[in-house]
């Protein structure tokens, strides 16, 4: 009987160890993934939503005031045609 309790105890000794160690393992994986997804991501270059959106506006605002400029220099072309 002592040797069955004996054999039980260090099972569960076992258990107990593989359990801590396969945490630790988790633990170690989830950080290099994390690097990993780190590094992936800095290599891409992104930027945030928010940086987005105003560079949005930049380029709206942009093509507006190109859109101005190119419709005042038709009409000068009109009136200069006009003049002729």
């Amino acid at each position: 009987m002592e040797k069955y309790n004996n054999l039980l105890n260090d099972i569960a000794e076992l258990i107990e160890k593989s359990l801590f160690a396969s945490k630790d393992v988790k633990n170690t994986v989830d950080k290099s993934l994390k690097l990993k997804k780190d590094i992936i991501l800095n290599k891409l270059n992104l930027i945030s939503r928010e940086e987005f959106e105003v560079q949005k506006k930049i380029i709206e605002k942009l093509y507006k005031d190109l859109k101005k400029l190119k419709n005042k220099k038709a009409k000068k072309k009109t009136i200069k045609v006009k003049k002729s």
